[in-house]
């Protein structure tokens, strides 16, 4: 079962760039009269010709003012020093992620004994983001694509010999790991698309040998929920109107060989489904099927159906009929704490403007209570041993480096073990204030503020005078903002700006009425909600009106666009990281494992298949409104990007220099959606933080050396932002 909740359908559209957002815990055809010919047919799979010289517009630029005080960017960008951390099965070790010669690898160490830990994966390139432990405790499964593309292979290493092996070898393939069972401690069932792109088999594959069976074909799913004998029971299938309709499972498939290219659909194929239960469109994002217990005899799902928020319910297997166990009026259920041998749900956690936990099974209710009293911020369980006598716990707050404990629960006493940062253990850092504030139509937008030291020396909240503003919009858009340390917060409030951030309608974990008030929405009341977060801002004297910039990656991208070309005067200028810049686009080249669920898309977006909806798509999109952008824009882009591909870039950067409007453009060969790689990310801010100097008057760190590493090519607009020619020619660019 899943401790986090994972949404079947499009909860991850567009997902927010956690390299961009938070130091780890735990991104047809336009009008003709607006756009030139060569634009108006540009698609997702030709990416037009970007120049690389400075229109005849742009206007000279002035150094900013250099501070040599400020918190250097290697430490809020770069590397952690240990995240992921993960107790064994057997509670003797301790894993975690930590740089090995700069890059993200998995480190083993005695579990009494942190300081000597070794790493057992050799990942060179990319940073490892994912990993597990394998039932065996003798190995752990890490994913790992390639520059970005989300082609994740699943890799076994032998922890005690340092051997890895690929179990899934095939190219522009997608591997995803569905279950993990002690029933089978050597086994680990995965979702695999070399067969069909647009659906995933289920095989259970030998975590020692690399030996695979056939579980289930998949010839028209989104989803599966299995037990713990990886035997699939129910299939979810995306329905009329964008509904989901949940099947039983009748028949698993033979044994076959994952290299073959094709099952026999005759033998292989799930049997004439009977349906389980129907999702309706309006609950589709906020209803699932979670998981099994141990036995197989409970099946846990989220359900809004009858309520407005996601609530953690029981269904009966043979008729659907739910009990509820624990709800929260105002959030959804986010996260579920599972005990490591029943995997009966103990506790639940939701989130409106802080993380509350519920509990469910009375007996952890003491040691969440012990939990809370050890340190501030919020806390998560982030892993338990199979005998339940050693968890790991890491602590958050907004204003500090996060804190991990291991906690005896026989004595209920946490020992603190490390932070994942030391460099902001002794720095005063600014704290992180949760505000409400009221759209135009009466929704609740729960934000968060963060305001320089200087500005706030009681740290209420409050500023001593109104400031320039960077708005921060997330992506997803279905995923949320979060109270917490945030790198981009406190980068921002140490150069001297307010950060907001804004969970618009849309956002996810606020009940289904808030998430559906966002509904072919895009660039409209979505929109309104940010311009209403700025006249909050405005009006409390928080922002100056004439200084305040957008910024976002993904969605928070496409609304820096949205800003700049539907409300031309709102901002002072922007930062658009991999966003949308053409839903008509965007839509056509969706990658094909998303197929599946286009219902959705065209319910919750547009409909791209029809000519009104075309029609409503080309308005909602920044490209047909190029010529209305006025004020400064830097656009950054992962070439290998699935998701935004790198053409939505492309071509509104190249319809801004045919009709002479200045913009700089900075492009990563070897990045997706989102910067993975820290001297990626560091190089990228560089440039975004001389930007926003400029534009905001802020005080700002030279570039210097944070091209060094970095694969940055600045294929247009160079010249525009203060030192970045003279830094890419001192980095051999």
């Amino acid at each position: 079962m899943r401790t986090t909740v994972r949404r079947h359908s499009i909860g991850t559209l567009l997902l927010p760039l956690l390299s961009l957002a938070v130091l780890a815990c735990s991104s047809g055809t336009p009008n003709d009269s607006t756009l030139p010919p060569s634009t108006a047919t540009a698609n997702a799979s030709v990416a037009p010709t970007v120049v690389a010289t400075a229109p005849p517009s742009a206007k000279p630029v002035v150094a900013p003012r250099a501070d040599a005080s400020l918190i250097k960017r290697q430490v809020l960008f770069g590397n952690p020093d240990r995240s992921g951390v993960q107790l064994s099965p057997n509670g003797k070790q301790l894993s975690f992620l930590a740089p090995r010669d700069g890059v993200m690898n998995v480190w083993v160490a005695p579990v009494d004994k942190p300081a000597d830990a070794k790493a057992i994966t050799s990942e060179k390139e990319r940073g490892i983001r994912r990993y597990f432990w394998a039932e065996t405790g003798e190995h752990v499964l890490y994913l790992q694509d390639k520059g970005g593309d989300e082609n994740f292979h699943v890799y076994s290493v032998d922890v005690a010999k340092g051997e890895a092996r690929d179990l899934t070898p095939f190219d522009k393939t997608q591997a995803r790991v569905e279950l993990l069972s002690p029933k089978h401690p050597e086994e680990v069932l995965l979702g695999i698309n070399n067969r069909d792109p647009k659906y995933h088999d289920l095989w259970r594959i030998n975590v020692k040998t690399g030996k695979a069976e056939l579980v289930l074909q998949n010839d028209g799913y989104t989803g599966f929920v299995t037990d713990y004998d990886f035997v699939p029971r129910y299939a979810v299938k995306s329905g009329e109107g964008g509904s989901d309709e949940v099947f039983f499972v009748e028949k698993p498939a033979k044994a076959k060989d994952p290299k073959a290219k094709a099952a026999d659909p005759k033998k292989d194929a799930v049997a004439a489904p009977k349906l389980f239960t129907k999702i309706p469109y309006e609950d589709s994002l906020t209803t699932e099927l979670v998981g099994f217990d141990a036995s197989g005899k409970t099946l846990y799902a989220l359900d809004s159906r009858g309520r407005d928020t996601g609530a953690l319910v029981t269904a009966d297997q043979k008729t659907g009929a739910t009990k509820p166990l624990a709800e929260d009026p105002r959030a959804d259920v986010q996260g579920v704490l599972v005990n490591p041998r029943t995997k009966v749900v103990e506790a639940v956690a939701s989130t409106y403007e802080r993380r509350k936990w519920t509990v469910v099974d009375k007996a952890v209710a003491a040691d969440l209570e012990a939990l809370g009293k050890v340190t501030d911020g919020d806390f998560d369980v982030l892993s338990r041993s199979h005998d339940d006598k050693r968890w790991v716990v890491g602590y958050v707050v907004s204003d500090g480096p996060v804190r991990y404990y291991l906690y005896d629960r026989a004595k209920k006493k946490a020992d603190f073990l490390f932070t994942n940062l030391k460099a902001l253990e002794d720095v005063k850092l600014a704290k992180m204030h949760p505000r409400v504030i009221k759209s135009r139509d009466g929704l609740d937008l729960v934000s968060y503020l963060t305001l320089p030291l200087a500005a706030d020396p009681d740290g209420d909240g409050v500023p001593n005078k109104a400031l320039p503003m960077v708005l921060h919009v997330h992506g997803g858009p279905w995923a949320r903002d979060m109270w917490g340390l945030n790198a981009t917060h406190q980068w921002l409030a140490n150069r001297g700006y307010a950060a907001l951030s804004v969970n618009y309608r849309g956002s996810t974990g606020f009940g289904k009425k808030f998430l559906n008030a966002s509904n072919k929405e895009w660039a409209g009341k979505m929109h309104d909600d940010l311009l209403d977060a700025v006249g909050w801002a405005v009006d409390k004297k928080v922002a100056e009106k004439s200084q305040v910039a957008i910024m976002g990656g993904s969605y928070g991208g496409y609304a820096t666009l949205v800003g700049l070309t539907f409300t031309p005067d709102t901002f002072a200028c922007g930062v658009d990281i991999v966003g949308p810049s053409n839903l008509l686009t965007l839509l056509n080249s969706i990658p094909p494992y998303w197929a599946p669920m286009i219902e959705q898309f065209t319910n919750r977006v547009g409909d791209h298949r029809t000519e009104d909806g075309k029609k409503f798509l080309t308005e909602r999109s920044p490209l047909t409104r190029v010529d209305k952008i006025t004020r400064p824009l830097l656009i950054g882009q992962g070439k290998n990007d699935p998701r935004v591909k790198q053409a939505e870039s492309d071509q509104i950067v190249q319809a801004m220099q045919q009709k002479g409007i200045p913009v700089t453009y900075v492009i990563y060969p070897d990045e997706g959606h989102g910067f993975n790689r820290p001297e990626n990310r560091t190089s990228f801010y560089a440039v975004a933080e001389t930007f926003l100097a400029q534009c905001l008057a802020g005080p700002y760190e030279p570039v210097g050396s944070d091209f060094k590493g970095s694969s940055i090519t600045v294929p247009a607009g160079a010249d525009q932002v203060y030192g970045v020619g003279e830094a890419l020619k001192a980095a051999g660019k």
